[in-house]
């Protein structure tokens, strides 16, 4: 039975090259449940999405927030998303690409989103992500910090915690670390 498949599989790849045809690229199940999340969307109003290699390459895209209320209010924040071949079953990794003050994005752009890792589940989308990361911007949390100098200021001193994310986004130091201007 097996080999019968394998024949009908070689028959139509012939026919298919032999029509002057590309053979066709099998998708994965991953780049398909992924084309079915990104068909789905329903971004607010303050996030868009891209697709830097073209929309040929779904595994590979950008979103950029630009939270419209709470101490980032004005700024736009690049985000880069790896998603597996294996996705659902593997959160897409996700990095942000602006240098930001930020209790839970560390310096380098790590994100401690915990849907992005214990709590990610299959059921959970794309969408859900770009929701949780606008979220942070909206709610910083500094009980669970990548950033602890961050965290600490904003649980200590939330007035002075949004003076140095005035002077970070507006492109400035803060301590010993400068701030590519982001508003």
């Amino acid at each position: 039975m097996i080999r019968l498949f394998k024949v009908k599989e070689k028959q139509r790849e012939l026919a298919e090259n032999s029509q002057g045809g590309a053979p066709v690229k099998k998708q994965t199940a991953g780049e398909l449940r992924l084309h079915k999340d990104i068909s789905e969307l329903n971004l607010p109003k303050s996030c868009a999405i891209s697709f830097p290699n073209g929309k040929d390459d779904l595994m590979n895209f950008e979103v950029s927030i630009r939270p419209d209320e709470g101490y980032y209010l004005g700024g736009t924040f690049l985000f880069s998303f790896q998603v597996s071949p294996i996705y659902p079953h593997e959160a897409p990794k996700v990095k942000c690409k602006t240098k930001v003050y930020h209790p839970n994005i560390d310096l380098e752009g790590s994100v401690c989103l915990n849907i992005l890792r214990e709590d990610w589940k299959p059921v959970l989308n794309i969408n859900t992500i770009i929701y949780g990361l606008y979220h942070l911007f909206t709610e910083p949390n500094s009980e669970d910090p990548l950033n602890h100098d961050a965290a600490a200021v904003l649980r200590d001193h939330p007035k002075m915690f949004e003076a140095n994310v005035r002077r970070a986004m507006a492109g400035g130091y803060v301590g010993q670390t400068f701030f590519q201007r982001c508003l």
